[in-house]
């Protein structure tokens, strides 16, 4: 992955993109230099452990490997996390018919102790 030396956007670009395109359907604030976006993508509810996350409880997908720069400031939220999280949940839905993850990716491991990723 390319990590040349691109500008980080700011949390106001970031806002103007997510509020402008529609696969980021949604309503968020920007105040005092943070931002908060909430957008609803919903899979189908279940009662098993679910494959490729960092976190079960709450959720929090494996969307890209940190420190890895798979994913940097300078990227669009629109453009990489939301289509990304889509893809996700594709997987994910799929995952629910087949019970194998195809999404690909590394698996984080998860302490059932604490449930964070390793």
């Amino acid at each position: 992955m390319w990590t040349g030396r691109r500008k980080p956007l700011t949390k106001a670009q970031q806002f103007v993109n997510l509020r402008g395109n529609p696969i980021s359907r949604g309503e968020g604030e920007l105040r005092a230099g943070r931002l908060t976006w909430r957008y609803t993508a919903t899979p189908s509810p279940l009662g098993r452990r679910i494959p490729h996350l960092y976190q079960q409880k709450p959720p929090r997908l494996c969307l890209y490997l940190p420190r890895t720069y798979e994913w940097q400031s300078w990227m669009r939220l629109d453009q990489t996390v939301v289509p990304w999280t889509a893809l996700w949940l594709f997987y994910f839905e799929e995952w629910l018919v087949s019970d194998k993850w195809k999404g690909g990716g590394m698996h984080p491991d998860i302490d059932d102790d604490n449930e964070e990723a390793a």
